[in-house]
């Protein structure tokens, strides 16, 4: 019997996966639980990326897997748009009650982020009859064509893959971090009105409540009132999409609630299932019901197993306290990355467990290079980092709410140490 190994798997993916298709480190999963996962080879890794903050809940959850079993043995698959199923009604039915929307509300599913956040779209020109759309500076909506045009981010994102999609206009998103101010970015979207669109043409404005490709920057009460008095006066659809802040990483269910205002649509996906596939978009009925009948919908869209897992999800954030987990982790990460004192890290960012914080050289200027060796050095201490930001310098903490006390302290020591190594940049 051959025994694998990451390289000879990695030799083999190399030969036959396309160079667009990157992959941040080269190992071979085997198998995970909770917040840890080992290698073909057997080695051990905290992971504090989590599938990109799609497993709040965890690796392989075992009230998830048992629901997700138990549907297997009635049935996979039947094309929710052919023959209906009670999961998919009962899911919708719980969105509905704890989603940030003005009521009466709907849902339904896809299968996605993107496809989500195409059909917010969808929706919004229905209801509207209008063609623009505005999104934000830094914003990360997905990898369509409609979706990299909503992306604010160029490179790897965009680039070669054009044209765009038009009628797409983008404005600045407040960040200190990056010394741009709601004033500012407010003006940006003025600026859009006076030179590119007039408010009567646009449908959407579209926004993640915290950025996630981005930075993790972070929309505030004040911002969100800004851009809900500007969506009213002009009737435009206002979409906050939580694909990836949504279901307790900020230590409420969807980060919407913390800003103070209802939505007219919402988004939500990965960490909504636990791992398994499904996407939604809830809203305004009566903006919801804008789109003809048999205008929305996917073969795939609100598959039976991620339901299940997606009520299994609700249960376990309840049962388990996971909202206040959450602002427990993330008190703990942003203390103990403030008690280092290391001249390195700058703006350490966080709402609950959605945290992030920067790295900078002498002069305080962004520092990628020291980012990647950051990386490079956790992961060889067997920590798994991501990264993110417009200029690649931010290590964003997507950690399982259900890590052990122990893993967490762990993970965050490792990256002490590897601060510390000497010319770690």
């Amino acid at each position: 019997m051959t025994t694998l190994t990451n390289q000879a798997l990695l030799d083999r993916r190399n030969a036959i996966l396309p160079n667009g298709l990157g992959v941040a480190f080269p190992i071979f999963a085997e198998r995970a639980k909770n917040a840890e996962l080992w290698d073909v080879e057997g080695n051990r890794y905290i992971d504090f990326i989590a599938g990109i903050s799609v497993l709040n809940t965890g690796h392989s959850h075992p009230k998830i897997t048992q629901r997700v079993k138990e549907q297997l043995d009635k049935f996979s698959h039947t094309a929710a748009q052919i023959i209906n199923y009670d999961s998919y009604v009962t899911l919708a039915e719980k969105l509905c009650e704890k989603a940030p929307v003005v009521s009466p509300k709907k849902a339904f599913f896809l299968t996605t982020g993107a496809e989500a956040v195409e059909n917010c779209i969808k929706i919004a020109r229905a209801k509207t009859g209008r063609h623009g759309v505005i999104s934000f500076v830094g914003g990360w909506h997905g990898r369509t064509m409609m979706c990299m045009g909503l992306t604010g981010k160029v490179i790897p994102y965009k680039n070669n893959f054009g044209p765009m999609p038009a009628s797409i206009y983008h404005a600045l998103f407040p960040a200190p971090e990056l010394g741009i101010s709601e004033e500012e970015a407010l003006r940006s979207l003025e600026m859009i009105f006076q030179a590119d669109i007039h408010p009567s043409d646009v449908a959407a404005m579209i926004i993640e409540p915290i950025q996630g490709e981005g930075g993790f920057h972070q929309v505030t009460p004040s911002f969100a009132k800004a851009l809900r008095k500007i969506c009213d006066e002009h009737g435009i659809v206002l979409i906050m999409d939580e694909v990836q802040s949504g279901f307790a990483r900020t230590g409420t269910l969807f980060a919407t609630e913390q800003l103070g205002i209802e939505a007219d649509l919402l988004t939500c996906a990965k960490s909504l299932a636990g791992g398994y596939p499904i996407s939604a978009v809830i809203g305004r009925a009566e903006i919801m019901d804008a789109a003809q009948k048999g205008g929305l919908g996917g073969t795939y869209s609100g598959n039976p197993l991620g339901c299940v897992a997606a009520l299994a999800v609700i249960e376990i954030i309840e049962e388990e306290n996971l909202l206040e987990r959450s602002n427990i982790i993330g008190e703990k990460m942003a203390t103990f990355l403030a008690d280092l004192n290391n001249a390195k890290i700058a703006n350490i960012r966080h709402k609950g467990a959605m945290l992030a914080f920067d790295l900078v050289d002498a002069d305080g200027k962004p520092d990628p290079e020291t980012t990647t060796a950051l990386k490079a050095k956790a992961f060889e201490k067997g920590l798994l980092l991501a990264s993110c930001g417009m200029f690649g310098n931010a290590i964003r903490i997507m950690v399982p709410l259900t890590v052990e006390d122990e893993i967490l302290a762990e993970g965050m020591q490792i990256i002490a140490d590897s601060l510390n190594v000497e010319n770690l940049s």
